[in-house]
């Protein structure tokens, strides 16, 4: 299909070649390409923790946290993590699991945490009913308690976006934090623009380090907006459902995995 046509992107590599054209945007791009034996031991080394994905995923599936960790090598994949002694034992297995698939390999992004359990945010940006870009909705994700990834599909909780950051934050910096992440989510969705020009929407998942920095993890041409059902104020889906049925798109709300949080006095 012609490129100019196309409404949807699936891989992985070509979406971070769009995002690396903009100068504004690769200090948020972590250092991401296609899975090979030495590439994995190179970031390995230059990183101690990288994740792998598969270069065509989504909903957090096939995802794998790889570490090395002093002596060891290790790899967590859903809830179980495998440990050995040497990068050629882990990499053979790594290889037995995920077979012909292709991957690729990023630096991980050590994320803060809440209730020792990582969180990162989805950022859904759509054209509006005037096709001008808006960013429609953010909303927090944390990591169901025995999985690395943050996904609402793998059983991950929602929470609001300040909400969350106020946790570890003040409120001035976690309003700031937000106020980022939807620049972001503008400059990406502009730059997707210009190089799909069909696009309609985008669902940013951003992830913020202890140093209180932002990075692009991924960027869905189709996203799910299942984590706006779940967050107490309805306004974001409301809109985000309003805009998506004036470009046509009409989304299956069935929600079922992502958790809804449970706000109290002491989280």
């Amino acid at each position: 299909m012609n490129q100019s046509m196309m409404k949807y992107v699936s891989s992985k590599l070509v979406k971070t070649k769009v995002l690396l054209q903009d100068p504004a945007l690769i200090p948020y791009i972590p250092h991401t390409a296609g899975l090979t034996h030495s590439r994995l031991l190179l970031m390995l080394n230059r990183y101690k923790m990288v994740y792998i994905k598969p270069v065509c995923g989504s909903l957090g599936i096939g995802v794998i946290r790889v570490e090395q960790n002093g002596a060891l090598y290790q790899y967590r994949d859903g809830t179980r993590t495998y440990t050995f002694r040497t990068f050629r034992q882990m990499y053979v297995s790594i290889q037995r699991r995920i077979g012909s698939t292709p991957y690729l390999v990023q630096k991980g992004i050590v994320m803060l945490q809440h209730r020792h359990r990582p969180f990162d945010f989805r950022v859904m940006v759509q054209r509006n009913e005037k096709g001008i870009w808006e960013c429609t909705g953010v909303a927090a994700r944390l990591a169901h308690p025995k999985k690395a990834v943050t996904n609402g599909s793998q059983g991950g909780t929602i929470y609001a976006a300040e909400e969350i950051l106020s946790k570890v934050a003040d409120i001035t910096k976690a309003e700031k934090l937000v106020k980022e992440m939807k620049t972001i989510g503008l400059n990406t969705a502009k730059q997707f623009g210009a190089s799909y020009p069909n696009m309609n929407e985008l669902g940013l998942d951003i992830a913020v380090d202890r140093n209180l920095r932002l990075w692009i993890l991924e960027v869905n041409t189709r996203p799910d907006p299942c984590p706006f059902t779940k967050l107490s104020d309805a306004t974001m889906i409301e809109t985000i459902v309003k805009y998506a049925k004036s470009y046509g798109r009409v989304y299956e709300l069935k929600c079922n995995k992502a958790q809804k949080s449970v706000p109290t006095s002491n989280v």
